[in-house]
């Protein structure tokens, strides 16, 4: 195998070599890294989204055949997804998302090598199968962060196993690349994923990675279509015939979803601090153990939809006449992310951030009495508000949802939706829960 990729880098240099034109040889070898992670990242996004809808699959066939089971496999199933991150990957835990931030950070000269800790095959292996287990049990996390820091891992060991004679690529470019063409991949929003490298993780001028960056959301996005098929993650919301009076109603579940968002954030923090306290593993057995059990009876003798990612939620109350959401169920699916997202199993926050801001979009509309239509453009502001609450990113959120649902004459609705909870967030915690994450990561990693 070594010494197939040996003659396989020997052709590609005697190819290349033929080549006379220097400054068009130059921008092939700068550009055909990118390629080859996008085609990977395509690959793995798809595979790795069937994986994940075969857990939730599986847990929801387990409890309409015997929902008692859920007190058995929950505890099982959180304390599995937590030991293998902690025995094999310990960075592979939660949404990735603030590792990549980490590892954008750490992309220099002096620090490089701890990127591989952060990024890695062994982080792509354990985050997936984690994240499975952890679905599998009723954990309330998404694939979406964990699939960005998957494209991360791949971008990374691309740009590793380059010959020393290829020309250098800079190892922040390729990361931040990498986890736009991830985000791409995951929720088929290509524009999201550009918007999200730009807000998220470019402390530098887009200018010096435009190029690659967009073809490496295309390539990832065409290569997830050719396997996935051409989809919407969720599908065509009807929102016609609304009258300019739906801006108030935004307005009010965008500052309540805000608010809720940043408290949850805050929550979030506050349990992965006070674990760190506990000192033993069989203290961190029973915490997991009691957070299954909570979960679980909150599924049994409630309702079944505060486990898994929360996208049927999205799909009941965008796409059903079934659009009504009792008081408390937002506050289920705030306190199912918080308890599996500090399980430290691996485990996104996107697609159960969004779950949230739907239901609150929908219990918002009911108090009002609007029409169908009208709610809808109420729970899709409300995800888009919740989810900027989550991650301060209020154009990286309007696009992922605008691009989803392919409401573009939505837009001025969902960034007015982002720009109202940003600005609440920020009253209730300064500082974004990737950020703070982020922080505590780099403190790790350079002790």
């Amino acid at each position: 195998m070594r010494s197939l990729f040996i003659l396989v880098r020997q052709s590609i240099k005697k190819s290349f070599d033929n080549i006379h034109n220097e400054k068009l040889k130059h921008n092939l070898l700068q550009a055909i890294p990118f390629w080859i992670g996008s085609f990977i990242t395509g690959i793995f996004a798809v595979f790795y989204a069937q994986l994940f809808q075969w857990g939730e699959n599986l847990m929801h066939a387990m409890m309409n055949w015997h929902s008692w089971l859920i007190f058995i496999v929950a505890p099982v199933a959180f304390v599995s997804s937590w030991w293998l991150v902690k025995r094999f990957a310990p960075y592979a835990k939660g949404s990735g998302i603030p590792q990549v931030m980490a590892a954008v950070e750490l992309a220099n000269p002096k620090e490089h090598y701890k990127i591989s800790r952060l990024l890695s095959i062994k982080i792509i292996l354990f985050k997936v199968l984690s994240s499975i287990i952890l679905v599998i049990g009723g954990g309330a996390v998404g694939r979406e962060g964990p699939t960005i820091q998957i494209a991360g891992s791949v971008f990374r060991k691309v740009n590793e196993y380059l010959p020393d004679w290829w020309p250098k690529i800079s190892k922040k470019n390729m990361i931040m690349t990498g986890a736009a063409a991830g985000l791409s991949a995951a929720f088929n929003t290509p524009l999201g994923g550009i918007v999200f490298a730009v807000e998220e993780l470019s402390k530098t001028h887009i200018n010096y990675f435009k190029t690659a960056l967009f073809t490496a959301v295309i390539i990832a996005g065409l290569t997830a279509q050719t396997f996935a098929g051409s989809y919407l993650y969720l599908g065509y919301p009807k929102t016609s015939d609304i009258s300019m009076m739906i801006i108030f109603p935004v307005i009010l579940v965008s500052g309540i979803s805000g608010v809720f968002a940043s408290q949850l954030s805050r929550l979030m923090l506050g349990i992965s601090n006070w674990k760190k306290r506990l000192k033993t593993d069989l203290s961190n057995v029973i915490f997991l153990v009691i957070s299954a059990l909570i979960i679980a009876s909150l599924a049994y003798f409630i309702n079944q939809e505060i486990l898994g990612s929360g996208k049927g939620i999205m799909q009941r109350v965008l796409f059903t006449e079934n659009k009504n959401e009792a008081w408390y169920m937002p506050l289920f699916r705030m306190l199912g992310p918080a308890l599996s997202f500090t399980s430290g199993g691996a485990g996104g926050i996107f697609a159960p951030a969004l779950a949230a801001g739907a239901s609150m979009g929908a219990v918002v509309a009911g108090w009002i009495n609007l029409t169908p239509h009208e709610t809808n453009v109420v729970i899709l502001a409300g995800m888009v508000a919740f989810l900027t609450g989550i991650t301060r990113a209020p154009f990286t959120s309007s696009i992922i949802v605008l691009e989803m649902t392919d409401r573009h004459s939505l837009i001025f609705y969902l960034m007015l939706a982002g720009m109202v909870s940003s600005l609440i967030s920020v009253l209730v915690s300064k500082h974004s829960l990737y950020d703070q994450l982020k922080v505590m990561y780099l403190h790790e990693l350079r002790k």
